[in-house]
């Protein structure tokens, strides 16, 4: 039942935060990039404050000045500030497509940076999601879209993040490494937004799209944590996937978007590499742990 509850949860989770990227996209169509980051990043902050106080988590620990917590924190930067520019800028399908990538860059990077075993049938799997990449992107092609890059930027960032969070001390409460991150991002939100034009007046529906976007933001963040910790990461991550399809639904039943052929072959291709890519894993850690327990008779 506890399993049943983690998943359900996970699906919680990604639909709200494909509720968060069209709350985003909506909030972009009033705001530049710049505020957008910067309400964000500091209403993200003060929600996971409002988490850490209530789970009794000390938010004023030199574990924030540890190295792999300062790496974490950059990588946040980086896949926010390309998940900002990329969002108000591209339909809201093709996005939720390339962040489907975020399992995969996790598995690569863990092949060339910590050295991680990676065979043949996960090194296709990745290939495979290169290729259903391109397809969405098509660089070179008629449709391309620039901006679409700044989608790769935050989905490397955000996969990179993730990896490094593995490697974080463990005994540093989830919370903490979530409000941590999103207070790093303030200052690089904070500082676009100067540079930035300001509307000369924001609608107050506007001010209730970023409100809200706040709000399912933090709420879905939590949802995974929780979800992560309910169950086997093996049997609850690829329920990640969810997000792609209810985003793609936003997309559609909210903004008008019709993606075309090659961006849905794409998703498909993506979509099937991750969680190929998943069970390989899963089950290389279940023989592995099959071994463990026989060698240990």
């Amino acid at each position: 039942m506890q399993v049943v509850r983690a998943i359900l949860l996970m699906i919680l989770a990604m639909a709200l935060l494909a509720l968060s990227d069209a709350f985003i996209k909506l909030s972009s169509l009033v705001l530049s990039p710049g505020h957008v980051m910067f309400y964000l990043s500091l209403g993200g902050t003060l929600c996971f404050m409002l988490i850490a106080k209530w789970q009794r988590a000390n938010l004023l620990s030199r574990d924030a000045l540890h190295p792999w917590v300062l790496a974490r924190s950059w990588l946040e930067i980086i896949g926010g500030l390309g998940l900002v520019l990329s969002i108000g800028a591209i339909p809201l399908s093709l996005f939720a497509a390339i962040m489907q990538m975020a399992p995969l860059v996790v598995t690569l990077s863990a092949a060339i940076f910590l050295k991680e075993p990676v065979g043949l049938r996960r090194w296709l799997a990745i290939l495979a999601g290169l290729i259903g990449m391109l397809l969405v992107i098509r660089p070179g092609a008629e449709g391309f879209q620039p901006a679409a890059l700044f989608a790769v930027m935050g989905v490397c960032g955000l996969g990179l993040r993730d990896l490094i969070t593995r490697l974080s001390p463990a005994h540093i409460p989830s919370i903490s490494l979530a409000t941590w991150g999103f207070a790093a991002t303030i200052p690089i939100g904070f500082g676009l937004s100067l540079v930035s034009d300001a509307p000369t007046s924001v609608p107050a529906l506007t001010m209730w799209h970023m409100g809200a976007g706040i709000i399912v933001t933090a709420l879905g963040y939590y949802a995974v944590t929780q979800a992560m910790r309910m169950a086997p990461a093996a049997i609850v991550s690829p329920f990640r996937y969810t997000r792609l399809v209810f985003t793609m639904s936003l997309g559609i039943l909210v903004f008008g978007e019709r993606p075309d052929a090659l961006t849905l072959l794409g998703a498909a291709i993506i979509l099937t590499a991750g969680l190929y890519a998943l069970y390989r894993e899963r089950k290389l850690a279940l023989d592995q742990e099959r071994q463990r327990i026989a060698a240990a008779r």
